[in-house]
């Protein structure tokens, strides 16, 4: 994926002290008088001159794009800010993004996800926001409770979320019409998922499988756990024990001798962040396990229509989930305007209309009423459909996952592979599982 280095347009100064945004929806007010100094240990801003701000994130050539014009919509509404522009795809964002930490080189501006949400919070690695959303610079009275504590670390607003998404299965509409399948149905059962997915492979002769198998994949072990009154973490520590992982793997392993997945070697290739890869548009299956404000970017990966429907289990089990949050490094030159450009992207009416459903839901409630009938794309009309039809049935939000995270989600996938190809039983694999994911949090 191409990196783009170059500054975005305009010259600028820094917004200066002030109300950030005229209103909720409205362009930010200028103001004169130099900017306050930070707090938390970030540098002092300069009193004068031009701002520019380096900003980096993950995603497509369609983010970068459409990320790029809503800066430059900033800049145009703050002629002396810029903005310095860095992206990538998912693979090897956060390493490259560690290296930048340990050279304390971080850009003024970063899109993370709760894999390092906690860490780079304890490691003081981005700044407090608490302040600032304290006396409002940072408005944050549009977005869900749910949305707003899933950036929360240890009771300190650490970031803000980008988006909102939900864990949902996307499945191939126009083969489930040509076998002559119903479509999944959300909230079913775990069990009638697996009976539905074993009716695709029977009734294309063996042909594609009806569903991925996600026994590898967190997110759908952490909405089984849910389901049945569990959690993924209590604290910094694992919410389950060996029975629940045992019995998560048993239903995979039920799944695949009724042929619901297909062969082990085939799941290995969509153990990864990379759509392309997903065995829904590669034609492997029938459905995947994605995230709900990934349908268009699959969608735009193969001719056949693709739906979304919930995960199996009740919808409570979700959770007004960030797809990805905005955070500033806390050694920025220029925390104050870090935040109003924060404020702008989640809370901007324009910039909401700009930035459409491509981090998915917007954050802020009055956004998305705002830019309600302006999002022409098919996938992305289905995407923010199923958003706002589950958002009055789900459950409370937990905590970020703790410091380690990372790691448990690697070992959940080298555990469930195990299993798979044969390299150790269930028990074993468990066990192993539990040793070093513990450690792993411990550390």
């Amino acid at each position: 994926m191409p990196v783009v280095p170059q500054p975005i347009d305009r010259l600028g100064a820094d917004p200066g002290r002030r109300r950030l945004l005229t209103a909720l929806l409205g362009a930010p007010l200028l103001a004169s008088g130099a900017l306050t100094g930070c707090s938390d240990g970030a540098a002092t801003s300069t009193q004068d001159g031009p701002v520019e701000l380096s900003v980096f994130w993950w995603g497509g050539t369609r983010r970068a794009e459409l990320t790029e014009k809503v800066l430059r919509l900033y800049s145009d509404r703050n002629p002396r800010v810029t903005f310095r522009v860095t992206w990538q795809g998912a693979d090897g964002y956060y390493e490259r993004l560690a290296t930048q930490a340990a050279g304390g080189n971080v850009p003024d501006l970063i899109q993370i996800d709760d894999t390092v949400l906690t860490e780079y919070a304890q490691r003081q690695i981005i700044l407090d926001l608490t302040d600032r959303v304290s006396d409002h610079r940072l408005d944050l009275r549009g977005l869900p409770e749910g949305l707003i504590r899933y950036g929360t670390v240890e009771g300190r607003t650490m970031a803000v979320a980008g988006g909102q998404t939900h864990a949902a299965v996307v499945f191939n509409r126009d083969l489930l019409r040509e076998l002559r399948v119903p479509e999944p149905r959300g909230g079913m059962t775990w069990a009638d998922y697996i009976s539905w997915a074993e009716q695709v492979t029977e009734a294309s002769d063996g042909q594609v499988a009806g569903t991925m198998d996600a026994s590898s994949d967190y997110r759908a072990l952490w909405l089984w756990l849910r389901s049945q009154g569990g959690e993924f973490y209590r604290g910094s520590q694992l919410g389950f024990g060996a029975d629940e992982l045992i019995a998560w793997f048993e239903l995979w392993q039920r799944a695949r001798s009724g042929r619901a997945t297909p062969g082990a070697a085939l799941v290995e290739q969509a153990d990864g962040r990379d759509l392309a890869r997903q065995p829904v548009v590669t034609g492997l299956t029938a459905a995947s396990f994605a995230w709900s404000h990934q349908l268009p970017e699959l969608q735009r990966l193969t001719q056949a229509e693709l739906g979304v429907v919930g995960l199996p289990g009740p919808p409570g089990a979700q959770w007004a989930r960030a797809s990805m949050s905005w955070a500033a490094f806390r050694g920025t030159r220029h925390p104050d305007a870090v935040t109003d450009v924060i404020n702008f992207l989640t809370t901007n009416g324009e910039a909401g209309t700009v930035l459409g459903h491509e981090r998915g839901l917007n954050a802020s409630l009055a956004v998305r009423r705002y830019t309600e009938g302006s999002i022409t794309d098919p996938a992305e009309q289905r995407a923010a459909a199923f958003g706002a039809a589950i958002a009055d049935r789900l459950g409370p939000a937990p905590a970020p996952p703790p410091k380690g995270h990372a790691r448990v989600r690697a070992l959940l996938v080298a555990a469930a592979e195990s299993i798979r190809v044969k390299r150790a039983g269930t028990r074993a694999a468990t066990s192993r599982f539990l040793s070093q994911a513990n450690a792993a949090l411990a550390a």
